[in-house]
């Protein structure tokens, strides 16, 4: 990764960071690097490619409670999909 894509990604580190938003950093491919964001009601990820792109994906919820019986559901559902 070369400075200027290095340093896209840690301004955008340093923006979250100065308005106090919590992120993590993962590697699931090689040359990404992922960072996760999650707010009240959202999950951003957003991947930093060694080429310069940047790619972001927004998740939102519906914001329902669920009750706990609703674990058992999601193994039904992954194994169905």
């Amino acid at each position: 990764m070369n400075l200027n894509r290095f340093t896209k990604l840690k301004n955008f580190l340093n923006q979250l960071e100065k308005n106090k938003i919590r992120y993590t950093l993962t590697n699931h491919r090689d040359e990404v690097i992922m960072v996760t964001v999650v707010i009240p009601g959202q999950r951003w990820e957003i991947e930093f490619f060694e080429n310069g792109l940047v790619e972001l994906e927004k998740f939102n919820t519906s914001n329902d409670i669920e009750e706990v019986s609703f674990l058992s559901q999601i193994f039904v559902n992954c194994l169905e999909s």
